[in-house]
C-alpha cells in the first residue's frame, strides 16, 4: 500500500469531496471496504479495466496530522494482458491511476517521484537508532 501526500495548504477532503464516487469514475464499481491502519478504504475486486486485478483506496486519517491517501493497484502480469489482447488497456491503466493521483493528490508523477526520492535520501541520512 502507498501513501500519497497532498501539496502544502491543501487537504484530501478539499480535493476530493466524494472518495467513494471519485474512485468508482475511475475504477469501477466498489464491491467493499477493507480497514487498513484504522480507516476504511473502497475496494474494487473487479476494475473495469482488464489490467487491473484489484484495487484497494482511500483516506487514512492520522491524529493530528493531514490525511493521507492510501492506495494499492493489484495488476494482472504484462503477458497475460497482451495474451489477451488488451494492450490499449494497459495505457488507460497508467492514464487513470496518474489522472486519479493528480486530481486528488495535485502532485503531477514527476513531483510524486521526487517526493518519494526526497523520503529515501532523508531516510538514508538518519543516523542508525534515531528515527
Amino acid at each position: 500500500m502507498k501513501e500519497y501526500k497532498m501539496r502544502r495548504g491543501e487537504y484530501l477532503d478539499e480535493r476530493i469531496p466524494d472518495m467513494e464516487a471519485t474512485i468508482e469514475e475511475y475504477f469501477g464499481s466498489i464491491s467493499g471496504t477493507e480497514e487498513y491502519k484504522g480507516s476504511d478504504l473502497y475496494v474494487i475486486d473487479d476494475p473495469e479495466n482488464p489490467v487491473f486485478e484489484r484495487i484497494v483506496a482511500g483516506a487514512v486519517s492520522y491524529s493530528g496530522k493531514k490525511d493521507k491517501l492510501a492506495v494499492e493497484f493489484e495488476e494482472r502480469p504484462a503477458a497475460d494482458v497482451i495474451a489477451d489482447g488488451h494492450v490499449d488497456a494497459a495505457e488507460d491503466a497508467v492514464s487513470a491511476k496518474n489522472e486519479f493521483l493528480l486530481e486528488a493528490t495535485g502532485r503531477d508523477a514527476k513531483s510524486r517521484r521526487d517526493s518519494l526520492k526526497r523520503k529515501v535520501e532523508d531516510k538514508d541520512e538518519t543516523p542508525d537508532g534515531v528515527s
